[in-house]
């Protein structure tokens, strides 16, 4: 899918900008906007992303749609580039009047486009994790339905603790959430008895990242953390396989993802620990994700994505009208209290249109958000490479 040209002109772009959004959307589809990383580092992620969100949106439709409207997702590209997702978030919110973006996935484009989108009262659902995006001035306009940093180093360094290694390596692309990550594993790992014997930041997409594995090595670590984007991982499980190091490794998933294991000889990569944000599985919501998507084992990304959307249709239904500030208020009216418990978007809207309450328990958790829009609390799942295949070690 490319991305739409762009609309030039600083005039035309601040003109649409300043028409209120009720104004430039009556009548036709109600816009829904799509920004999410269809080229670039987060390729792998961004698709799938965007398919979990069209599933939902033709399940609506097929029932009648929203408010007697049709859903239309208008969709970008942020080319997992600051820069590119600036102009794309300006074009959905200028040109196409969207009261809500979703699918942002890099940190780095998250908090690029986040002013764009309180600047315009425009709602902005991601799953970047880095602290700082819900420490902005963001006016309640983000919701973030992935861990924070702080939640996923926590629980990162204590699955690290579990595993005996007393001896860790910290290996980081530079991103915003490098050093925070460091930080607060150094926190947790001492704590327990173990420590950061040595923590390098690096710059991303070089031929090779040898001299940063002989700055780690020569700290001698039982346990490497590499907290990297997947073109990096390849190039660095090689060099460590290379070095001979017989250590542990552990790295997040959208880093070590199946087309990362396709793409290299078992003996690289056997061994290594993923671990991601896990879905709901025992939940009414992930079982007909499954079922909507055609697919045995959606992962988490597919689950949030899912919820995004759905959370987006139940709360304008809730208010009966479509800005992004009606949608930023109804939110946790739909997502948590005493409502019925609904598991998916048709049901809740069915609910809604008859007067009842409705509390939506999406396919990624419960949907439960704090005063600076970041989920409560999430299960964390790891899995061993082995053989290209993953192989569940646990959720908890």
């Amino acid at each position: 899918m490319k991305r739409r040209t762009f609309l030039s002109g600083a005039a035309g772009l601040a003109v649409g900008l300043a028409l209120p959004y009720l104004a430039r959307a009556q009548g036709g589809p109600l816009k829904l906007g799509v920004l999410t990383p269809l080229t670039g580092a987060g390729a792998q992620d961004g698709p799938r992303m965007l398919k979990a969100m069209q599933a939902v949106v033709d399940e609506v439709n097929k029932a009648g749609g929203v408010l007697g409207r049709q859903i239309a997702l208008i969709v970008e590209d942020d080319q997992t580039n600051p820069e590119a997702a600036v102009r794309a978030a300006q074009k959905l919110v200028g040109v196409d009047g969207v009261p809500v973006i979703m699918g942002t996935w890099a940190s780095a484009v998250t908090s690029a486009v986040a002013p764009v989108c309180w600047d315009s009262k425009t709602c902005l659902m991601t799953v970047s994790g880095a602290d700082s995006i819900t420490q902005l001035p963001h006016q309640g306009y983000i919701f973030r339905t992935q861990p924070t940093t702080t939640l996923q180093a926590t629980k990162h360094a204590e699955y690290i603790v579990s595993t005996g290694a007393k001896k860790v390596a910290y290996l980081a692309v530079q991103t915003p959430f490098a050093v925070t990550m460091k930080d607060i594993m150094t926190a947790v790992l001492e704590k327990n008895g173990s420590s950061i014997v040595r923590g390098v930041v690096y710059e991303p997409a070089k031929a090779s990242y040898r001299s940063e594995i002989d700055s780690v090595l020569a700290a001698k670590p039982d346990m490497i953390y590499l907290n990297s984007y997947s073109p990096d991982l390849t190039v660095l499980l090689k060099d460590l396989f290379r070095a001979g190091y017989t250590g542990g490794r552990f790295t997040q998933s959208y880093a070590y993802n199946a087309k990362t294991a396709e793409s290299l000889p078992a003996e690289v990569t056997d061994g290594l620990v993923a671990v991601q944000p896990s879905s709901d599985v025992d939940s009414n919501a992930y079982a007909l994700l499954q079922k909507r998507l055609g697919v045995a084992s959606p992962d988490s990304y597919e689950a949030q994505a899912t919820d995004w959307v759905s959370l987006t249709l139940l709360a304008i239904e809730k208010s009966k009208k479509t800005s992004g500030a009606d949608i930023r208020d109804a939110v946790r009216s739909i997502s948590q209290g005493s409502g019925a418990r609904v598991a998916s978007a048709v049901e809740g809207l069915k609910l809604l249109r008859e007067g009842k309450d409705v509390n939506y328990d999406g396919a990624s958790g419960n949907c439960d958000f704090n005063e600076k829009g970041d989920i409560i609390d999430c299960r964390f799942r790891y899995s061993l490479a082995k053989g290209a295949k993953f192989e569940l070690i646990k959720i908890v």
